[in-house]
This record gives C-alpha cells, sequence and structure tokens, in this order.
C-alpha cells in the first residue's frame, strides 16, 4: 500500500488523483491508500519548480527514472524497472500557436499501485482520459490507464494521418486543374509526413512490447487491447509511407508542370524573336541616316516601306505554319 502521506504531492501538480475502481476518481488526500486495484495517478509539468523537487527527493521513484521524468528522454521507449515500467510516448501538438507536427512528449512511469506522468506542452489525450474519469467511464486499474491513453494518442495521430492524407488529395486534383501549389506547401506535408513517420514507428513497437511483455500490472484484456492499438498505428504508419511516396510524385509532377510553362514562355519568346528578326533589320538597316535610302524622297516611300514590312511579318507567319511551328 502506498499512502497520502507517503507522496507528499507537490503544490504545482497538474492532476493529482486516485482511481476509484469503477471508472471514476476522487482526489488525493492524507488519507488515501493507493492499491492495484485504486491506484494513484499525478500528471505534472516537469519544468515547474516544485516538481523538480519532488521528482528528485521523493523515495517512490527509482534513481533511474528520475532524469527521464525530468524531461531528458525524447524518442519514444518502454523500459522495465523492477515492478515499474518507464514509458516515453509522443502526441500530436494541439496547443495554440504550434504545428501539429511539433510533437509533445509524455513520460510514465507506472507500477500497480502509483502512475507518474510528466510533460511540458498540454497532451490533450491526457484531458480526454481525465474527462473520461470525471464522466464515470474511465480507467479502472493502471493497465487500464495506459491503455485509454495510448488509445486516445493514436486516435488523434490517426486524425491528423487522415487531415495530411485529404491535403494530398486536394493538391492533385489542383494539379489536375494545372494549379501549382504555393510555395514551401508541399514541403511543409512532406516534413510533417517524415516527422510523423520516425516517432510513430518506434511507438508501435511500444506498444507492441507492452502487449507481449507479461506485465504484472496488465490483464491479458489489457495487452490485447494494447495489441489493436499498435496495429492501427501500424495501419496509419502504411498510410504514412504511402502519403510520402505520392508527395514524391507530386514534386516531379509539380517540376514538369513548371518545366512545360517555362518551356512555352521560352518558345513564345523564340517565335516573336524570329517574327520580328526580319523587319528589325530593315528598320535597322533604312534608319541609318546616310544619303543613297532609297525612297528617301518620295512621299509615299514610308507608306510602301510599312506595306513591304506587313508583307514580310505575313510571310513569316505563313512560313512558320507551312513549318508546323505555330
Amino acid at each position: 500500500m502506498i499512502s497520502g502521506a507517503e507522496i507528499q504531492l507537490p503544490a504545482d501538480a497538474v492532476y493529482a488523483i486516485q482511481l476509484d475502481g469503477k471508472g471514476g476518481s476522487v482526489p488525493i488526500t492524507a488519507d488515501t491508500q493507493a492499491s492495484a486495484g485504486q491506484p494513484c495517478w499525478l500528471h505534472m509539468d516537469y519544468t515547474f519548480q516544485e516538481t523538480q523537487n519532488w521528482l528528485n527527493g521523493t523515495p517512490l521513484l527509482p534513481d533511474a527514472v528520475r532524469v527521464c521524468l525530468g524531461g531528458e528522454s525524447m524518442r519514444p521507449r518502454v523500459t522495465r524497472l523492477g515492478d515499474g515500467t518507464m514509458i516515453i510516448l509522443r502526441s500530436i501538438n494541439f496547443n495554440r500557436d504550434s504545428r501539429p507536427d511539433q510533437l509533445v512528449v509524455i513520460r510514465l512511469f507506472m507500477t500497480d499501485k502509483l502512475v507518474v506522468s510528466t510533460r511540458h506542452r498540454k497532451v490533450f489525450a491526457i484531458d480526454e482520459v481525465l474527462t473520461d474519469l470525471q464522466n464515470h467511464t474511465g480507467p479502472v486499474s493502471s493497465g487500464d490507464l495506459l491503455v485509454q491513453i495510448a488509445d486516445a494518442l493514436t486516435d488523434h495521430t490517426s486524425e491528423f494521418i487522415e487531415d495530411l492524407h485529404d491535403k494530398i488529395i486536394d493538391l492533385e486534383d489542383n494539379l489536375m486543374d494545372n494549379q501549382v501549389p504555393e510555395r514551401g506547401q508541399l514541403a511543409l506535408i512532406r516534413k510533417q509526413l517524415i516527422v510523423l513517420r520516425r516517432y510513430m514507428s518506434p511507438q508501435r513497437d511500444v506498444f507492441s512490447r507492452l502487449a507481449s511483455e507479461r506485465l504484472p500490472w496488465m490483464t491479458d484484456d489489457d495487452r490485447r487491447r494494447m495489441q489493436d492499438i499498435a496495429d492501427r498505428l501500424g495501419r496509419g504508419l502504411d498510410d504514412l509511407d504511402g502519403s510520402i511516396a505520392r508527395t514524391g510524385i507530386l514534386a516531379d509532377e509539380i517540376a514538369t508542370q513548371m518545366a512545360d510553362s517555362m518551356n512555352r514562355r521560352t518558345y513564345t519568346m523564340s517565335l516573336m524573336a524570329m517574327l520580328f528578326l526580319p523587319t528589325t533589320f530593315l528598320t535597322g538597316l533604312f534608319g541609318v541616316n546616310l544619303g543613297g535610302i532609297p525612297g528617301n524622297t518620295s512621299r509615299f516611300g514610308f507608306s510602301i516601306f510599312c506595306g513591304l514590312l506587313l508583307v514580310l511579318v505575313g510571310g513569316v507567319v505563313w512560313w512558320l505554319k507551312r513549318s508546323k511551328w505555330l
């Protein structure tokens, strides 16, 4: 048993609750007695000073996890430490003034009686689990809590992948109409896809390992549900791979369309130059201020010269069409 007096809560903890074993929760007090049927959950922001002091001083945590919970570890992984397990996960960032691909990190140390989680930026999946607890439809044990957190994280990831998929479809439809996307738009989508692929792949492995290891605080049903979550995230990774390939094809198509557009402009300019080259030569020749220019004394000389230029332009146009250049 772990008592509330042993926990000695930091004043700046984000959440400090005890699961009641029935889908709800109650605040942790000095009289709280944590057990496998009613574990305690402490959720904290590791940048707060009192939280840092608590992490460094509490006897409830092994020394090996203090640094991890304090914000040093970033990549998704799972480490088993005796009866406890250290888990690091990533979440889509839905915070204001942040891009979703700037993923949020959540760190959890879990036993059958105690769950300690830390983060800096807000994790909306955690808030969803807390809302379920307030509605008495939340987790009933440590294993159930982890499964519901993983499920919410994967839901958010799947929604973001689907959103990126829709953006790629819009880009493909616009390209069919010869509408080139704004500069940097495709690059941002590709970056988001690659970042998700980088972190969600090890997170899928974390879920699979949690499903396969015989952790004492996870039931067979928890492990089955965790494997379902790992499989769902795996399907999302397959979609990511397909989307990355499609953005490569889009980039090639955009480059082709831009090259074609440039070639058409260059071709048009070449035809214009070819069309006016003979007339430019003649106007330059007749424009020299020297004696002996034909027609310089005739009142109809300029009109005759303009008419000849028109005939010459018409002849060049006829020749271009005959040569199938126009």
